[in-house]
């Protein structure tokens, strides 16, 4: 879709009263050079502009329309809009989709009325290009004129409106509120954005994704084009699952489930507006990271530790020096200095800036992937700003001589003030304000370095099985059809008397399992519906009777794993927006008071299954934990690509896949999969 005129329009059809004399003012105000055309049927003169009756009358096609009527008004203007040839609009009514079903019906008469017109809304606040100078924008904003900068994206106009008024000297060139996506959407409007090389970055504050696999595709084209996606993430898809049979439905999560998403489409995302804006500014100034490794300098002791503090909880890392760089920086030092990392550089050299530049370029000739200096700029309005300027003038020095990608952090946010967040701009250091939001903003940009570095992986888009609740199988009938794939099921056989669980037990070999395995039954250890490690006839037979009298349902005598070295979950869930995702946890009985456990979406690689392992304390177990025996990882991933075999084979009708525990046992004795559930739209009982 092609959104030039309406983004960067030389020429603006303003239809309605008040909110459209405030798009003039603040088109004036941005220093908008096209031409502002009123349209009112009662007007003579709009803020000085004399006013058209209607789009008829207007000289020539608009490029771009702000349409500020009412609701039913908005549908007739939006319909001779587009026969005019209108370039794009800005939809500002509300009452449409987000009214309800109503609301709704509304909504796609807008959509039919514009036609193959682009427009953003309904029920949305506008845009401003600050690049451009244009502002179809129905209130003050905060914002000024940019000649490069980041872009930012999102449904709220308030919140849009809240971000233009950030000081934290963040330059944003595009603000964009998308309102219902009648028409445009996210991922149409991170597309035209791409085509504008004035774009560092792009910044996106995500309600809800309604189209998963255009969005993916936008962001593909993002890490094609070189321009990182960053994301805030409120608010919740459903799950299509109705019911939390199982373990990974319980685990799976809407909001896990579209951190997921966003991961397999690269967007990095953060988890507060303030981290948002700080990465922002890390991405314009330097892009994504080429890896995680920092240095921090400080001239307090305090400071040092805070740091290595708030580090301790971010995947970030502070490498030693080694012997030629400690000499090096140790050189430039009193001796009473420890050369450490994070450094304590003391402020013994606080009023010799060439002291300072000289121990700041030191540090900078490591080559970490990123330089901090730690400085709180004292009050302006009743402290000296001298020793900190010449610190700032040292830090500005050392970087250009070291061409070292480097950042000023003050460790409270309100000790930046915004005039000298614009000088480190300026000289190309970052800088970043609030220990804590600048150091999730670091490994957020880490991250994204670590995108950019993998190859694109492929998005599953989500098939639709309605609202059927679908049909529990069987444990064995789910054994049996996962077994089919390749996947290790214990031997075992059925029993419906306790002579029958007997003779099972004596063919299988002591010790052994016995469940009772009705279809639909989940979660049978917290009914008792398990006896393990039975080890002879007597106690089969006593527990077979008890089974069969509580629960009067079909027995499974099993064999009893008893070499395992850690349990795991693996799952498969459905979510209603994203489609499957895979679910890899610690297992065993306690897996949700754990809740150790990651989720990839399909189809997943074995290398993203192998960390996924690798990240949970069950990894560590099978990585042979206090000297006990390692587990056997690689049938356990191959285990786990069986999974989803299975799963991508069914997806037009798989609702919900437990598998937990999937037993690992020792280096080359593969893994064993002792508990199975499956539930599948369109499928009678099995028993």
């Amino acid at each position: 879709m092609r959104l030039q005129r309406l983004l960067c329009p030389r020429s603006v059809a303003l239809i309605g009263g008040s909110a459209c004399a405030q798009v003039v003012r603040q088109s004036r105000l941005i220093g908008f050079e096209g031409h502002l055309w009123p349209i009112h049927p009662n007007l003579r003169e709009l803020e000085g502009l004399s006013v058209y009756r209607s789009v008829a009358e207007l000289p020539r096609a608009a490029d771009a329309a702000f349409v500020a009527v009412n609701r039913h008004a908005t549908i007739e203007v939006m319909r001779a809009l587009a026969a005019g040839g209108t370039g794009g609009a800005i939809c500002y009514a509300s009452g449409f989709a987000e009214m309800g079903t109503a609301g709704g019906e509304l909504q796609a008469q807008l959509a039919a009325a514009a036609g193959p017109m682009p427009f953003i809304g309904p029920n949305c606040h506008g845009f401003i290009n600050y690049f451009d100078g244009v502002a179809l924008w129905p209130e003050q904003h905060g914002g000024t004129r940019q000649t490069r900068g980041v872009a930012i994206v999102t449904q709220s106009g308030n919140i849009a409106l809240n971000l233009t008024m950030q000081t934290r000297a963040l330059p944003i060139g595009y603000i964009v509120t998308l309102g219902n996506q009648a028409r445009i959407g996210l991922a149409d409007v991170i597309e035209a954005l791409l085509d504008d090389g004035r774009v560092t970055a792009i910044g996106l504050h995500i309600e809800g994704i309604h189209k998963p696999a255009e969005f993916v595709r936008a962001a593909n084209l993002a890490q094609t084009r070189g321009v990182p996606l960053v994301a805030v993430k409120s608010g919740r898809s459903d799950l299509g699952a109705s019911l939390a049979l199982s373990h990974t439905a319980s685990l799976g999560g809407a909001d896990a489930v579209a951190e997921a998403f966003l991961h397999r489409a690269r967007v990095a995302r953060v988890h507060s507006l303030p981290v948002f804006l700080e990465t922002l500014k890390v991405l314009h100034v330097h892009g994504p990271l080429a890896g995680r490794d920092i240095a921090s300098m400080s001239c307090s002791g305090g400071e040092a530790a805070l740091m290595a503090d708030a580090v301790g909880a971010r995947n970030l890392r502070f490498p030693a020096f080694t012997r030629e760089q400690a000499q090096r920086v140790a050189d430039t030092l009193p001796e009473l200095a420890t050369v450490t990392n994070p450094l304590d550089y003391h402020n013994f050299s606080w009023d010799d800036e060439a002291a300072l530049a000289d121990t700041y370029a030191a540090v900078m000739q490591a080559t970490f992937n990123l330089t901090l200096l730690i400085l709180d700029f004292p009050r302006q309005d009743r402290c000296s700003q001298l020793g900190f300027e010449r610190a700032l003038r040292a830090f500005v020095t050392a970087a250009r001589q070291c061409t070292a990608q480097a950042a000023v952090v003050s460790t409270l946010p309100e000790s930046f003030p915004e005039h000298r967040a614009q000088q480190l701009l300026e000289a190309g250091i970052v800088p970043l304000c609030g220990l804590d939001d600048a150091l999730a903003a670091i490994e957020a940009a880490a991250q994204l370095g670590e995108y950019r570095r993998t190859a694109l992986l492929p998005f599953a888009p989500p098939s639709s099985v309605g609202n059927a609740r679908g049909c529990t199988l069987s444990e064995p009938e789910s054994k049996r059809r996962l077994a089919r794939f390749g996947l290790r099921v214990p031997a075992g056989a059925p029993a419906s008397t306790a002579d029958d669980a007997i003779a099972a037990a004596r063919a299988i070999g002591y010790p052994v399992a016995l469940k009772s395995v009705g279809s639909g039954m989940a979660h049978k250890t917290e009914i008792g519906a398990v006896c393990l490690d039975l080890r002879d006839g007597s106690t089969v037979g006593a527990a077979a009777a008890q089974q069969l009298a509580v629960h009067q349902a079909e027995l499974l005598v099993e064999e009893m794993i008893t070499d395992g070295v850690a349990e795991l979950l693996v799952g498969v869930g459905r979510d209603s927006v994203f489609g499957l995702y895979l679910v890899i946890g610690s297992g065993g009985i306690l897996v949700e008071l754990l809740g150790d456990r990651r989720i990839l979406m399909l189809p997943a690689t074995a290398t993203e299954i192998r960390a996924a392992i690798d990240s949970l304390k069950a990894g560590e177990l099978m990585r042979g934990y206090r000297g006990r025996a390692a587990g056997d990882r690689e049938a356990a991933v191959a285990a786990v690509l069986v999974i989803q075999e299975f799963a991508l084979e069914q997806q037009d009708r798989l609702l919900e896949l437990d598998v937990n525990p999937l037993i690992v046992r020792p280096r080359g004795c593969g893994v064993v999969a002792v508990d199975a559930l499956i539930r599948l739209a369109g499928e009678r009982s099995h028993a």
